[in-house]
């Protein structure tokens, strides 16, 4: 008889809103730049920018399965559990998984590459970074060619989490998209991390306040303060 199944909440609504914002964000951003909307292009650049400085803080200051030290172990243990998954038993994480940890590092670091690099580069017809000209010629096209190659990594590192959303709910039988609507597991017998506890409420719009203050603050030194 198999156990009984009992809701955990694991993902605040902090971490969801920052999930599916930010989905939406680089949709429009990859929308905006093919259709030639480059003023919500730049736009929605500060949006991420805003968002990947929420999610630092976040990871620092949210509930147990927000925070990096829940999720951030060694290298080593992220290839171990990718072996012992591909081996058909790996380890059941309420949180992020060790290859899934390092995989979030990888997706936020991808993000802010994107968007600072994005604050320098002109295309010469409809749009100016709001520091384009503050560096030389060469850096900025230095810059220009890792913006392409990075939003290439972005379309892996997507394409590798779809991948795994894919694997998980074929393979493991684990549905990882309801729970980041609502915030709720179910899972067999006792949780070893249990529910996450609640934080003060007012800590995710003081985390979102200070985040938009320091791009607002970086863009306040903008030559010709471009928005």
């Amino acid at each position: 008889m198999s156990e009984p199944l009992r809701a955990v909440r694991v993902w605040d609504l902090p971490v969801r809103a920052f999930h599916w914002t930010l989905v939406a964000l680089v949709l429009l951003s990859w929308a905006s730049r093919e259709l030639d909307y480059m003023e919500l292009h730049r736009n929605s650049g500060y949006g991420v920018l805003v968002l990947v400085l929420f999610r630092v803080i976040w990871g620092f200051a949210g509930t147990r399965h927000a925070r990096f030290a829940d999720f951030l172990r060694p290298p080593s243990a992220a290839y171990a559990y990718l072996r012992d998954t591909a081996r058909g038993r790996g380890q059941r994480y309420l949180g992020h998984n060790p290859a899934g940890g390092w995989s979030v590092v990888a997706m936020l670091a991808c993000l802010a590459v994107q968007a600072i690099t994005g604050l320098f580069l002109t295309d010469d017809v409809l749009f100016d970074g709001p520091f384009h000209g503050v560096l030389g010629e060469q850096t900025t096209h230095a810059l220009k060619k890792l913006h392409d190659a990075n939003f290439t990594v972005l379309l892996a590192l997507v394409g590798l989490h779809l991948a795994a959303i894919g694997f998980y709910r074929v393979a493991k039988r684990e549905d990882l998209v309801r729970p980041m609507l609502t915030g709720v597991k179910r899972v067999a017998g006792e949780s070893p991390a249990g529910d996450a506890p609640p934080v003060g409420w007012w800590r995710a719009p003081l985390a979102l306040a200070i985040a938009a203050g320091l791009v607002a603050g970086a863009l306040s030194l903008a030559p010709g303060r471009v928005w």
